[in-house]
C-alpha cells in the first residue's frame, strides 16, 4: 500500500529509507521546537510579548506536523515544514512596534500572518505565484536572505550576552568571558560549528543538548564551590543562576493552546497601517517557499523536463501550515531548507515527510526538556549564529557587477540588522530600487508591482510610521 500511494519504488527507494530520511531531517530541524517559543514571548528588546510559552510550544509543533503531513500525503514531496526564521523575528518586530498603539499587539500580528496565508492560499491556488516571484530580483531575494541570516546571527550573540548594549557605540563586546552563560554559549557554539564543519547530521540539535548538558552541570555545580566564586557578581548574577530552571521530569502532556488558540486580531489586522506587514509576510512566505521547493526538488531529481510537478500542491501545503499556525498561535509557516538532510539520505517521497510530522507530535510529549532548554537564552543562541552562518552563501548569488542590482541589496543587507528590524531593511531596498533603476537608465527591468510597493512604503513611512514615531 505504501508503495502504491507514495511511488517508493518508482523512486528508487525504500520505505526503511524514507524513515531513515524522516529521522534525519527532523533531527537537522529540531532546534525550531525550543527557538520558537523563546523568540515568540519576547521583543526583540527583550520585553515579553504577553504570549504564553506552553502554547506557542504546542502551536508550533502541531503547525508543523499539520503542514508537513499536507505535503507528504497531498504534494508527496520529501519537505518539512515549520514556522520560520525570518519569519518568526518579523513577528516579534511586528509586535513590538504594535506594543505602542495596540491594546493586542500579538494578536494583531497572528492576524496579520493569518491574512497573509489566506492571501498566499489564493494566489496558490490561482497560480500567480511566479508573478510575485517575479517581481522582486533575484540579487533582493539574496540580499533578504543575507540581511536575515546577519540579523538572526546578530540576536544569537545577543541572546547569548556576548554583544552587549553601549551608550557610546550602541554595542560592544562582553569582556566578561569567564561568566557562566559565555561559557554555556561557546561550548555549544563550538560544538554545533565542528559537528556542522563534520557534515554530522543534526549537528546544531546536538549543540543544543551539549550546550543543555554544561548548562545542568554548571547550576548543580557552582553552588558547591567556595563561596568567593560562587556568590561573586559575575556567577551569582548570570543568566544561569538567575533563569535557568532544571526540568521536574522529562515525560508530560502537552502544554494547552488555549491561551493563543483562534486569538488573531482580524479587525486590526486589516487595517491600512498594517498592509506593509502583510505583503512583507506574503513576500517572505512565497520567496522561502519556492526557493526551497525548487532547491530541495533538484536535489532530489524531482524536476522533470525543467518543471516541477505539483508545484501547486506544495505551495498550498505551505499556505495551509500558515493559516492553520496563526489560529493555533504562532508565526508562518514555511518548507525548510533542512529538508535537504533528508533528501541526502535518500529521501525521494511523501513518506519522508509523513515520518518528520510523526516526530513532531511525539515531541510534544517531551514538554519539561524543551521548557527547560527555552528557559536559558545561551543554549539555543549557538543555534541562531549557526543558521545565520549558513544563510550568508547567497551573497555569491547577487550581481555584483550591475550596481543597480547590487546596491538595493546592500541596502537590505546593511539595514536589516543595523535598524534591528526586518521591515524596515526590506524597505529600504524596496525604496531604491525602483529609484537607483531609472536613474541608471534600467527602468524597464523593473517589475509595476515593484513600483507599487515602493510607492505604499513611502506612504506608510510619511503618513503611518511617523505619526507612530
Amino acid at each position: 500500500m505504501l508503495d502504491r500511494f507514495f511511488r517508493l519504488s518508482e523512486n528508487n527507494t525504500t520505505v526503511r529509507t524514507e524513515l531513515l530520511a524522516g529521522l534525519t531531517t527532523f533531527l537537522t530541524m529540531a532546534y525550531i521546537i525550543f527557538v520558537q517559543p523563546e523568540i515568540l514571548t519576547h521583543t526583540l528588546e527583550g520585553k515579553p510579548t504577553g504570549m504564553d510559552f506552553g502554547a506557542v510550544t504546542t502551536a508550533t509543533c502541531l503547525a508543523a506536523a499539520l503542514a508537513t503531513l499536507l505535503m507528504g500525503l497531498y504534494a508527496r514531496y520529501p519537505i518539512a515544514q515549520a514556522p520560520g526564521m525570518g519569519e518568526n523575528i518579523m513577528f516579534v518586530t511586528l509586535v513590538g512596534v504594535l506594543q505602542a498603539t495596540s491594546s493586542t499587539p500579538w494578536q494583531t500580528a497572528l492576524g496579520v500572518v493569518f491574512v497573509a496565508g489566506v492571501l498566499f492560499l489564493i494566489i496558490s491556488l490561482l497560480g500567480v505565484q511566479k508573478m510575485l516571484l517575479g517581481a522582486i530580483s533575484p540579487s533582493m531575494r539574496n540580499g533578504i536572505a543575507i540581511g536575515i541570516g546577519i540579523f538572526i546571527a546578530f540576536i544569537g550573540l545577543q541572546k547569548a550576552g556576548l554583544i552587549v548594549a553601549n551608550p557610546g557605540t550602541y554595542v560592544t563586546l562582553n569582556p566578561q568571558f569567564a561568566s557562566p552563560d559565555l561559557l554555556v554559549f561557546f561550548y555549544g557554539l563550538l560544538v554545533t560549528a565542528g559537528l556542522h564543519a563534520l557534515r554530522v547530521r543534526g549537528s546544531i540539535i546536538w549543540g543544543i543538548v551539549a550546550a543543555a548538558l554544561l548548562a545542568v552541570v554548571l547550576r548543580l555545580g557552582i553552588p558547591l564551590l567556595p563561596d568567593v566564586i560562587a556568590r561573586s557578581d559575575l556567577v551569582a548574577e548570570s543568566k544561569l543562576m538567575t533563569r535557568f530552571a532544571l526540568a521536574g521530569g522529562v515525560v508530560s502532556a502537552p502544554p494547552s493552546m488555549a491561551p493563543t488558540m483562534f486569538k488573531m486580531d482580524l479587525v486590526h489586522a486589516c487595517t491600512w497601517s498594517m498592509a506593509p506587514f502583510i505583503l512583507i509576510f506574503l513576500f517572505m512566505d512565497v520567496f522561502d517557499t519556492l526557493g526551497t521547493l525548487i532547491g530541495v526538488s533538484e536535489q532530489a531529481g524531482l524536476v522533470k523536463d525543467n518543471k516541477l510537478p505539483r508545484a501547486r500542491r506544495a505551495l498550498v501545503c505551505d499556505a495551509v501550515g500558515t493559516v492553520a499556525g496563526a489560529a493555533m498561535g504562532t508565526s508562518t509557516v514555511t518548507s525548510f531548507i533542512e529538508s535537504t538532510a533528508g533528501v541526502e539520505q535518500g529521501g525521494r517521497t511523501g513518506l519522508t515527510a509523513v515520518t518528520v510530522a510523526l516526530l513532531f507530535i511525539a515531541a510534544l510529549f517531551f514538554y519539561p526538556i524543551i521548557e527547560m532548554i527555552g528557559s536559558y537564552p545561551p543554549i539555543i543562541a549557538p543555534a541562531l549564529v549557526v543558521v545565520g552562518s549558513m544563510m550568508m552563501r547567497n551573497v555569491e548569488k547577487i550581481d555584483w557587477s550591475n550596481y543597480a542590482e547590487a546596491m538595493p541589496a546592500f541596502l537590505i543587507i546593511i539595514g536589516i540588522p543595523l535598524t534591528y528590524s526586518i521591515a524596515d531593511g526590506l524597505a529600504l531596498g524596496f525604496i531604491a530600487y525602483p529609484i537607483i533603476k531609472l536613474t541608471a537608465r534600467q527602468g524597464r527591468d523593473v517589475k509595476w508591482l515593484m513600483y507599487v510597493m515602493a510607492a505604499v512604503l513611502v506612504a506608510y513611512f510619511l503618513f503611518v510610521r511617523m505619526e507612530i514615531s
